[in-house]
Order: structure tokens, then sequence, then C-alpha cells
């Protein structure tokens, strides 16, 4: 949260330098669903308001790896899915990341809960590697070394995909890009969170985005990786997901929209099947 912090991310509207309404949504649910599943751990009566709060309930009971990024990820992609009309007011900068945060998230699951599906050969070096009590996790989920300190931004996002060099450009185009279709279908199953796959449309993150853009997420694969996923990592119900996956991003619909301030180019409202 430091570097959201640092971009301003999270200023009230009153503030000089206002802050995003989507990121300061995203992060109150997620503060709301710990919250109450922990009033309800120290006994207090009553029903959890939503699956978030469960999740969280579930990580205080059986604390594991695996439970803590389910307990983060239903309320980090309920957010997601509840907020959506926020975030077609952002720039188109913005709204690249947070796609890219959301992937990012989605694989960090994956390592620990589904280790094949994430490293396919290298599946051992999984659940070391995202053991969210280790640093490794932070390292590829902060966009600090991407992203200025200051907020909003424009919306040319090739220079900003050009900083990102090294580690992070690797896990995301060489290794979490060819594995998209499997890992929304295998996160949208795991986090009982079907709204999910239709954030994606083949290999191109739809979320507040405009299919028709889909140029901006053609990149090469990495040699190191080889840039092919391995097909034994999936499950028969992943695999027949897909279909459904692929059926509901045709869903998309996109309308004009301009960010706060009047700036900004026309971002993409996306209706979603209910």
């Amino acid at each position: 949260m430091g570097w959201q912090l640092r971009r301003g991310l999270l200023n009230p509207q009153s503030d000089l330098r206002p802050g995003s309404p989507w990121w300061r949504a995203l992060n109150e649910g997620l503060l709301r669903d710990t919250a109450e599943a922990r009033a309800f751990a120290f006994g207090y009566a009553g029903e959890p308001s939503g699956p978030g709060v469960t999740a969280h309930l579930d990580f205080i009971r059986w604390p594991t790896a695996r439970n803590w990024y389910r307990a983060h990820n239903v309320s980090i992609v309920g957010g997601y899915l509840a907020n959506e009309h926020l975030a077609v007011g952002e720039r188109r900068v913005e709204r690249f990341f947070i796609n890219v945060v959301l992937l990012r998230v989605l694989f960090a699951h994956a390592l620990v809960a589904a280790p094949r599906l994430a490293l396919g050969w290298l599946a051992p070096l999984g659940r070391p590697a995202g053991d969210p009590r280790v640093g490794m996790t932070g390292i590829f989920l902060s966009l600090s070394r991407v992203l200025p300190d200051r907020y909003p931004l424009g919306d040319d996002v090739d220079t900003y995909v050009a900083v990102e060099h090294g580690f992070g450009h690797m896990l995301d185009i060489g290794v979490i890009q060819p594995r998209l279709g499997h890992l929304y279908a295998w996160s949208a199953e795991e986090l009982a969170l079907p709204g999910l796959m239709a954030l994606l449309d083949g290999q191109t993150p739809t979320y507040a985005w405009d299919v028709a853009e889909a140029d901006t997420w053609q990149f090469e694969p990495s040699p190191l990786t080889g840039g092919a996923p391995d097909r034994a990592c999936a499950n028969r119900s992943t695999l027949s997901a897909q279909p459904d996956l692929n059926r509901a991003s045709r869903s998309i619909r996109t309308s004009s929209s301009v960010s706060p301030g009047g700036q900004g180019k026309s971002a993409t409202a996306v209706r979603r099947p209910t």
C-alpha cells in the first residue's frame, strides 16, 4: 500500500491533489472485510456481510498461505467487479496497470495453490516463491518502480511498459500471459466468483479496457520461458470453463467516458453478465 500512498491514490476528493475513487473503493472494501472478520473472530454476533468476510474468517481459523491468498483475492476481485463503473473514469495508463495488478494477484495465489498451472515444470518453486510471509510476492505486486509518484497519469501506455524491464516484464509477458486463460478460469472457480471470467477476452485483459485495443497487450514471449503454457497444469473443470470465458467476454460494450477533471481519452464502459 506504500506505493499507493506515495502516488496519492488514496487522497480524499477534498484534497488539493484528489486521489482515485477506484483505488479508494478497492482498499476500503478490503479493509472492511478484514475488520468485520476480525470482529466476528473476537466474538461479535451476526452473519458475514459477504464472501470476502467469510474468506477472511476461514483464514483466521486456518491460517495457511493458500487461505491468505484466497481471502485477499476474494475481497480484491469482488472489489474489481463491484467498482468497474469507477475504473472507466481512470486515464488509460491507470486502467492498463489496474489490469496488470489483477493478473499479478491471481498469479501470486496460483503460485501457492496451483503451482503447476503457474510455473509448469518449475512448479516446486511455486509455494516458496509465493509465500506471503517472504518478500518475493511484494516485489512483483508493487508498481513503484514503474509508475511515478503522482496521480493521475496520461494515456501513453508504451512509455511505462518500456520502463518495466527485467524481472517484472519477464514475469508478465513470459510467464503469466501465456497462461492467462487457464489462470482466470482457475481463479474464478477457486474464488467462487464466476464474473472474473468476463474480464478476459482471449489473451487480452478487458477490465475497463476496450478489446479493440488488444494490440497494447501483444508482446513477444520471453525466450527464458518458452512462451507456452504447460497444458498438463489445467484440470478438466478449468479446460471446460474456457469456452464460457470467451462467451462471457463477448458481452463487452463500450461507451465514452471522461476522467475526473475533464481530462483524458474515451474510456471503456463494460457491461458484465449477471
